[in-house]
């Protein structure tokens, strides 16, 4: 399967405020790419512009499968899942009141999912143990650490072809974070899932990415095309590295 991501001149906002201008990406098949950036850059919004939830005003969001271009721009939430593009939102989202298994089962929406929920089930108790323990625990009475893998799993139910993450770090200890980022690194490495990932946390996310870019004031102020790149820029150092 071949499957490329091309994001051209984006431009979103809320009403009067502009939270993107002019983003320009791709992430390629089989890639981990990072979009760094601290809060209140952009990061989010592009993610929710990438599945539905945030028209652009400008600009053409793409997704390549398989030599099949399909325009996202304008297509509802539910039809970019069904093309194989599932989102790990920031702040987990979980139905505190269900099971773990039960937050799982709702992860498998696409009707490609349906068919392989078992097996799909299995990948995801086998990528994180202690869910299957714990598969008949409230969500909600997890630790926060625990409801990341929830969270990350339940993305992984509708066995994504492009898996987004945003914001993986927010409100965990740094081992939990270093667990986190770790884990989808891995998703990568030993699945070949394609990932892009919206962090701040930059000495977490080089350790995982390819390359990435990064998003200041709604602007791709620098891409790099491997993270050597990144560590060694003047403005990265300043931004993230205290220099």
């Amino acid at each position: 399967m071949a499957l490329e991501l091309n994001i051209s001149g984006v431009e979103a906002g809320y009403g009067a405020v502009r939270a993107l201008q002019g983003v320009s990406l791709n992430v390629k098949q089989g890639e981990t790419v990072a979009l760094l950036g601290t809060n209140g850059n952009g990061k989010s919004t592009l993610m929710k512009c990438l599945t539905g939830l945030v028209r652009p005003t400008a600009g053409k969001i793409t997704l390549t499968i398989d030599g099949v271009e399909h325009n996202l721009i304008g297509k509802g939430p539910q039809e970019i899942v069904n093309l194989g593009v599932a989102m790990v939102a920031e702040g987990r989202r979980l139905f505190p009141r269900l099971t773990v298994e039960e937050n799982l089962y709702l992860g498998a929406y696409r009707p490609l999912a349906r068919a392989d929920l078992s097996k799909n089930l299995e990948f995801c108790y086998a990528t994180f143990p202690i869910l299957k323990q714990r598969s008949k625990q409230l969500a909600g009475s997890m630790s926060g650490g625990q409801q990341q893998m929830v969270a990350i799993a339940r993305a992984l139910m509708s066995a994504p072809k492009l898996l987004l993450v945003d914001e993986p770090s927010v409100g965990l200890s740094p081992l939990l974070v270093s667990q986190t980022i770790e884990k989808i690194g891995e998703l990568n490495r030993k699945h070949g899932m394609t990932v892009l990932m919206a962090e701040q946390n930059f000495h977490q996310t080089i350790k995982i990415a390819h390359r990435g870019y990064v998003l200041v004031h709604g602007e791709i102020a620098f891409e790099s095309s491997n993270v050597a790149e990144l560590e060694n820029n003047e403005m990265v150092k300043n931004l993230y590295l205290g220099a």
